[in-house]
């Protein structure tokens, strides 16, 4: 069992870490909220630091689940961040999700100090990370991913390595630009079926069984319909998530009409006070047209 550093106790992080304790692992956590850092102590063992370095300090597993790219650059590149605390050869597990550049970024200057990093960003939302069933899709060198990947597999129930420093973000936007798209015609569909007046359960059970089934339907078109916004990832979050998205369109020429459009309606979303609704409140718009 290794020495482990969490930073972040988000919807996230909380879980992923709870995971890394039950794994039997030593786990020092860091929270800029400290009532957070000590409601995650009552309920694991473990052991509270002050700063990222101080969490870092004899690690030889640091963790970050933060929010974007800057809250990143705080805790691990600042004065007070994880790199300053962190030992020769430790990994660095970066499961925030933010730019390819700045994942690049990071990992250059922990080749620079002797640290190894993986970008490694995380699917399976909220009730993924409490199950400890994530997805994380990795960037970075072959040899810190075989040390780290058992270690990752306490909250993960796939972990893979997608290629080189970055690779893991790129995916991950991947992962994003479909999610939209899936629930933007997935909403349309159930707001015809509510105007054609058919059943929606019905609808909903016979099309799930051929061509047009996904985890969204199962899991989110009975809630959308029924106007419950209140599960797994906020539209605040999509919204930061689909603008890496289109930064990095911008840099490697891909097209995505699409997702410029549904970030316009989740900004619309958020300016009827939705950012903390789920994605699946797209549905929202069209219902209250």
């Amino acid at each position: 069992m290794s020495k482990v550093a969490f930073i972040g106790l988000g919807i996230m992080g909380y879980p992923m870490a709870g995971h890394l304790q039950k794994g039997g692992h030593e786990v020092a956590v860091y929270n800029r909220t400290t009532a957070r850092a000590e409601k995650w102590l009552d309920e694991h063992k473990g052991s509270f630091a002050s700063s990222p370095k101080v969490a870092a300090e004899g690690a030889d597993f640091v963790f970050s689940c933060v929010g974007n790219d800057d809250d990143v650059r705080s805790v691990i590149l600042g004065d007070a961040g994880a790199f300053a605390g962190m030992k020769p050869d430790s990994i660095l597990i970066d499961n925030t999700t933010v730019s390819a550049v700045l994942a690049r970024e990071i990992t250059a200057s922990g080749n620079e100090r002797g640290v190894h990093v993986l970008d490694a960003p995380v699917s399976g939302g909220q009730a993924g990370a409490e199950n400890g069933v994530l997805t994380v899709m990795c960037g970075g060198e072959m040899a810190p991913f075989e040390r780290a990947e058992p270690v990752m597999q306490c909250y993960a129930r796939g972990v893979t390595l997608m290629g080189p420093a970055g690779s893991g973000q790129l995916t991950k936007m991947v992962n994003q630009l479909c999610i939209a798209g899936l629930l933007q015609g997935l909403s349309e569909g159930m707001n015809f079926a509510v105007k054609a007046g058919l059943n929606v359960e019905t609808v909903i059970d016979v099309v799930s069984k051929g061509a047009a089934q996904s985890w969204q339907m199962e899991n989110r078109a009975s809630t959308m319909c029924r106007g419950e916004f209140n599960f797994g990832f906020a539209v605040d979050w999509m919204r930061k998530d689909l603008a890496i998205c289109l930064e990095e369109a911008e840099l490697n020429g891909a097209r995505l009409p699409v997702a410029a459009l549904i970030n316009q309606f989740y900004a619309q979303v958020k300016a009827r006070k939705g950012g903390r609704w789920d994605t699946s409140s797209l549905m929202y718009l069209l219902a209250n047209d």
